[in-house]
């Protein structure tokens, strides 16, 4: 399918907005939900707060599960539709988690959420974006990036303030109605609608062969996941085992977003001009560095370390979005893109166990485990070529 050209009806500026917008919301009413209402909901339903956290684990299975069919239905039908239906597989999820009145019917408002994941988070903006900009996608990608990355600091106080005001069921119930009231009507007007790739009901069904740089793509994707999902449960309790007290590994640790939002802020203005794969490359050492950093100063070191697994994180989510564009081309990119989040979606899942267990055998253990999973992922990123059907191009300032 030839690259679409855009159309200065279809501002980036727009688009980029309302998705990153929508992206912000999504994140805050689905991944970091439990963060928040674990605690009040076990007490509630008389479940241990780690295994009301731990039933997070299943909507990061849901989501792996269904992403390849989601990417076909956004290949074929475009993403605009997906993503509207997303929000709506949102709000029954978070519904059925309010009305809950066992932790087995949470587990399956969570499945449901974790439908909702794989159909409106990253991907199928990306999708849009790559659809609409085709080659010149790489910017507005970041910029969506850039705003969804808010997701935590702007979900997190705001599942507190719905908790407080509320209690953990009117949370949920609060968050469908950001969904139907804000999101749905924000993608609505100001995303336009995509046009999907031309399809022949007579042809063969879609098949996209494993080579070897879809394999290494999958691997550097499944190890940063993996990465960005212990870090995200376990970086304060890593800081403290280096000396920090609870309190300062909590404020260090909140660096991660400051550094993520950052860099996503320094693609969009300057390391555009780069090469994704070079910052990608770049991205894998991060993390390696501040394990360095934090190895040779101990304490002192805790913010190198924070700050580079916010920046070798943020780099990575838009690498995620761009490097199957830059080396395969516009053609079922959005399938392609669900086959390579797959195995990360999978990681996802015992990220948290595994890395609890290495932590609790020993901080090194903990930090080689993660610095030499992202030396895996930089050893991954070499031997890649750009499609020729693919050349490096952005929008223009």
């Amino acid at each position: 399918m030839a690259a679409p050209i855009p159309d200065p009806t279809r501002s980036p500026v727009i688009a980029a907005g309302g998705l990153g917008l929508g992206q912000m919301l999504a994140f805050g009413s689905s991944f970091y939900l439990m963060g928040v209402l674990g605690d009040g909901m076990s007490a509630d339903l008389h479940v241990r707060p780690s295994f009301a956290a731990s039933l997070m684990s299943l909507a990061f299975l849901a989501s792996a599960l269904v992403a390849p069919a989601v990417g076909k239905a956004v290949d074929r039908r475009g993403g605009k539709g997906v993503l509207l239906a997303s929000n709506l597989v949102f709000v029954a999820g978070l519904v059925l988690v309010g009305t809950a009145p066992g932790a087995w019917a949470v587990a399956l408002g969570l499945s449901v959420i974790g439908i909702g994941m794989a159909m409106g988070l990253y991907a199928t903006p990306f999708a849009i974006l790559v659809s609409l900009y085709g080659d010149r996608a790489r910017r507005p990608i970041t910029a969506v990036s850039l705003i969804g990355g808010l997701g935590s600091t702007v979900g997190w106080p705001l599942t507190l303030a719905f908790e407080q005001h509320f209690g953990w069921r009117g949370a949920c119930f609060a968050w469908a109605a950001v969904q139907v009231l804000v999101c749905l009507p924000v993608n609505a007007l100001a995303v336009p609608r995509t046009t999907p790739e031309p399809h022949d009901p007579e042809a063969p069904a879609v098949r996209i062969a494993w080579d070897r740089p879809m394999i290494q793509l999958a691997v550097l994707f499944a190890g940063a996941w993996f990465v960005s999902t212990c870090m995200s449960a376990h970086l304060p309790q890593l800081l403290a085992a280096f000396g920090l007290t609870p309190a300062q590994a909590a404020g260090t640790a909140a660096l991660v977003g400051v550094a993520a939002v950052s860099v996503r802020f320094a693609e969009i203005t300057v390391l555009r001009r780069f090469h994704p794969l070079a910052a990608t490359r770049v991205a894998t050492l991060m993390h390696p560095l501040g394990a360095l950093a934090i190895s040779i100063l101990g304490a002192a070191g805790a913010p190198l370390m924070a700050l580079g697994q916010g920046a070798g994180n943020g780099m990575l989510t838009v690498a995620k979005g761009v490097l199957p564009l830059e080396l395969y081309g516009q053609r079922h990119y959005a399938y392609r893109s669900a086959l390579l989040s797959r195995p990360a979606g999978f990681a996802q899942i015992g990220g948290p166990v595994i890395y609890g267990l290495a932590i609790d055998h020993s901080r090194w253990t903990a930090l080689g485990l993660s610095a030499g999973l992202c030396l895996v992922m930089f050893a991954m990123t070499f031997g890649l070529k750009s499609s020729a059907a693919a050349p490096y191009k952005d929008l223009p300032a």
